[in-house]
């Protein structure tokens, strides 16, 4: 609660203290309430560190801090009205409107007069509420504390889904028996299922990774199949995703489709499949999908992990595996490999023994020695050791799978700013792959992130940051890195529910089972229209909704019309033809995603009023006929992906989008030309810009020199484009670009590389070129790219040479060039790494 109502109190100073606050609320009248709402917020922001250490003690506490927070909330949306009044302003001033326009403006329903007595009636009241609360807080004898700010980036390496088994402790003999269990022929049955049954945080899914990649198992079955089935046993999505594993396939088909699929795929085939994280009771749904698998050869066997011995015993076929605690000697082995650098604990024996002594209340368990060593880790002071081993919150009751006390001892242990981005993510289901670009996004819209003092770090810089932090404390983990722009992770079951745990007053999944508290203003939907409409009626603050489902245009239209502060509205895979106009009416909007949605043909021209809109995506929205013209004005717009049926992007819609980071086109099969033109002033903040799928594109029409940010550009799977339509335009000698990364795959009508390439002499550090089977030859002023580190080719043919000079890179990776790699393995004063 505190941890909300502190970053809450940041964003509205923040907000009151901006130079473009102070110039409008001197205009309308609200200056002096805005000044003195200020100074009340820093006064009260200043205990709020405390007020979070004394909370779980103090009952009066925890309620006063319920009324602040729910002042605040009120705070910031009239605030964000303030601010949206401002963009409006700054809409009007670019856009060059004609007198009869503004005249109409004026007169409709957001008269500026009108607002402006509105405005300054709401900033009275809150300003007058937060006096009153503020009053109340010297009852409590809250001491003012600053917080540390500093983010401590733990230096670990970034782990992924596949497991070293050296990097598992205590393991092996259970690991050995399992597969002994794998290797037993039953006579009896074609597949056998073999549970693995223990608490969370044993570690049941790691063993299930390093038996499933063991080189024996390996051998030994002809097919293997992962799929995390968690709360949802649904029969259907079970299917789709053994399909996924065991070939890719990933169509929209029938039951009665992916059952015949998954039949032939499977049979006469000795396979090996892990379902993991199994809940489910139902006897009737087991069988339901285990008659779909007894098509394999005899030998075929299934693991589940499960935490619920119940569940073990409907599905099994033979006795369970039950997997123990780790020895204290093992879990003492874990703790130090994770908490010290590689032979630091002889130069600290007094921490080791405190080590030792945080092992014991460990009960074995491996994810609570993992959290709390990355917890320690590379701290010295004997007084952190010894805080959390003396931790009160040892003496809470720990039941079955009761290790959350311990956790929530490594989330009190947090970094502020950090807590409530933690605390968010329990609005996403349980097994949910995060991007880590998108959950920045998530967190950007509710305005979590804290600016950093450093001019050179934005917003998406400082959440990766905090992404990479969370990381390193092992509340997120199964990392993979799927290329240069991002990353994908999960949260293991516990750390989920942990994260429920805290925020399970503000964030709720729904479903026809749950049951809402007033108070939730996070909604994430699992189930459809029916089930959930009635228990939306009592709530009315509700600033995010996420789809997990097609939902209906009713249900959409009734939360537009409900849900006035809405900041996150996410509805991918939905199924509408056309985005109600009512959308306009969510001047808090600052998310909107309208992804995979196949059936789209067009959004409103009111989309274009969400001036506060910073995410917007559309991608694969193939039937999308064209963007609205007046996109520009959403001119906050800082993260845009976009898939459409139109011919050409227009300069003077998407050039106008000023707030621009990040830029997506894909899959757009009739585009033609990106831009018919680009004027100085545009898109200046642009940093990343992705280009692909798009076949009939002939013409980026960039001219270059005015993407000064670009960092990062890839193209990708346009058959037509030669970039040579760029090439030639401009003065290299005088480019000053800024790109650290470049990726041209699957051009095969690129012959050469642009000259433009050059204005990035001191800052690209990567060039990957794959798939342009015409690229004959790279140019003689490559070399003079000083940073360039890596250079990756991969499937050109043609290309038989480097040129001269290119000693100097760090990484140089051949791959399917036959000549060039033959002679670079001849060329023994090239050091590359030739496959």
């Amino acid at each position: 609660m505190a941890e909300n109502a502190y970053c809450i109190a940041g964003k509205i100073v923040e907000l009151l203290g901006s130079l473009i606050y102070e110039e409008l609320s001197s205009a309308w009248g609200v200056q002096s309430d805005l000044k003195r709402l200020e100074c009340t917020v820093l006064a009260i922001k200043a205990v709020l560190l405390d007020a979070e250490e004394k909370q779980e003690t103090d009952h009066r506490l925890n309620h006063w801090l319920g009324q602040l927070k729910d002042v605040f909330d009120d705070a910031e949306n009239v605030l964000d009205e303030f601010q949206y009044q401002i963009l409006q302003k700054e809409v009007l001033k670019r856009c060059r409107r004609s007198t009869r326009k503004k005249v109409g403006y004026f007169f409709s329903g957001s008269n500026p007069l009108v607002i402006r007595f509105e405005m300054a009636h709401k900033i009275k009241g809150i300003r007058e509420r937060v006096d009153d609360i503020s009053d109340l807080k010297a009852e409590f004898n809250l001491a003012a504390r600053l917080e540390d700010r500093k983010t401590t980036m733990y230096q670990r390496d970034m782990t992924h889904s596949f497991i070293p088994s050296q990097n598992v402790i205590g393991r092996d003999d259970d690991k050995k028996k399992i597969i002994n269990l794998l290797m037993q022929h039953d006579v009896d049955r074609n597949v056998s299922v073999i549970p693995i049954v223990g608490i969370g945080g044993l570690g049941k899914t790691t063993i299930a990774k390093l038996v499933y990649n063991d080189e024996q198992v390996v051998r030994h079955f002809q097919l293997k199949m992962w799929v995390c089935v968690s709360e949802d046993f649904d029969v259907k999505r079970l299917i789709t995703e053994i399909l996924k594993s065991a070939v890719g396939i990933d169509e929209n088909l029938s039951i009665d489709q992916l059952q015949m699929r998954l039949r032939e795929h499977i049979k006469d085939k000795k396979f090996l499949h892990v379902l993991d994280d199994v809940s489910n009771e139902d006897h009737i749904k087991w069988i339901e999908l285990k008659n779909l698998l007894l098509g394999g050869c005899n030998g075929s066997k299934i693991i589940v992990t499960t935490r619920n011995s119940s569940v073990a015993t409907i599905m099994s076929t033979a006795e369970s595996y039950n997997l123990d605690g780790l020895s204290q000697k093992d879990c003492l082995s874990l703790f130090v490999n994770l908490a010290f650098k590689e032979g630091e604990e002889e130069q600290y024996p007094n921490l080791l023994e405190i080590g030792k002594e945080i092992v014991k209340k460990c009960r074995g368990i491996p994810l609570v020695v993992n959290t709390l060593a990355c917890l320690l880790y590379s701290k010295v002071d004997e007084n952190a050791w010894i805080s959390i081993r003396d931790n009160e919150i040892w003496h809470l009751n720990q039941k079955e799978s009761g290790i959350l006390p311990a956790l929530k001892l490594c989330y009190n242990q947090l970094p502020f700013h950090l807590k409530p981005c933690f605390a968010y993510c329990s609005i996403f289901p349980k097994d949910f792959v995060f991007n880590n670009l998108l959950l920045i996004q998530f967190w950007m819209a509710h305005e979590i992130l804290q600016s950093s003092k450093d001019e050179n770090l934005e917003l998406e810089d400082v959440g990766n940051l905090y992404i990479k932090e969370l990381l390193s404390r092992s509340f997120f983990q199964d990392v993979e890195q799927e290329n240069i722009l991002y990353f994908t992770f999960k949260m293991h079951d516990l750390i989920h529910d942990l994260a429920l745990s805290i925020a399970k007053r503000e964030c709720s999944i729904v479903t026809k089972k749950s049951t809402l508290a007033a108070k939730v203003c996070h909604l994430s939907f699992s189930d459809n229209e029916q089930e959930v409409t009635t228990q939306l009626e009592k709530l009315s603050k509700v600033q995010t909704i996420i789809s997990q489902t097609d939902q209906s245009m009713s249900l959409l239209e009734t939360c537009i019309s409900r849900f006035k502060y809405l900041q996150v509205l996410d509805l991918k895979n939905s199924s509408f033809e056309v985005l109600p106009s009512s959308i306009g009416s969510l001047k808090h909007l600052r998310y909107l995603d309208l992804s995979y949605n196949l059936i789209i043909k067009r959004l409103p021209d009111s989309i274009c009023k969400l001036h506060s809109l910073q995410t917007l995506l559309l991608e694969n929205c193939h039937n999308l006929e064209q963007l609205p013209k007046g996109i520009g004005d959403i001119i906050r717009l800082r993260f845009f992906m976009v898939t459409t049926k139109h011919t050409c992007l227009l300069e003077k819609a998407i050039g106008c989008l000023s707030s621009l980071r990040s830029l997506w086109i894909w899959r757009c099969v009739n585009l033609k030309c990106v831009f018919e033109g680009m004027e100085e002033g545009r898109l200046t903040y642009l940093r990343t810009l992705v280009v692909g799928n798009c076949p009939s594109l002939t013409s980026l029409a960039l001219s270059i020199k005015h993407l000064t940010a670009l960092e990062t550009l890839i193209i990708r799977d346009c058959k037509e484009l030669s970039l040579m339509e760029v090439a030639g335009e401009e003065d290299n000698q005088d480019l000053k670009l800024s790109l650290q990364n470049l990726m041209f795959f699957r051009l095969p009508k690129l012959e050469v590389l642009p000259q433009w390439l050059q204005g990035s002499a001191n800052t690209l550090q990567l060039l990957w070129i794959g798939g342009c089977e015409n690229l004959t030859a790279l140019p003689d002023w490559l070399p003079r790219l000083k940073s360039l580190q890596t250079l990756w080719i991969d499937n050109c043919p043609k290309l038989s040479s480097l040129p001269e000079g290119m000693e100097a890179l760090t990484e140089l990776l051949i791959y399917g060039c036959p000549d060039l790699s033959r002679k670079c393995t001849k060329d023994h004063s090239c050091t590359t790494d030739c496959s």
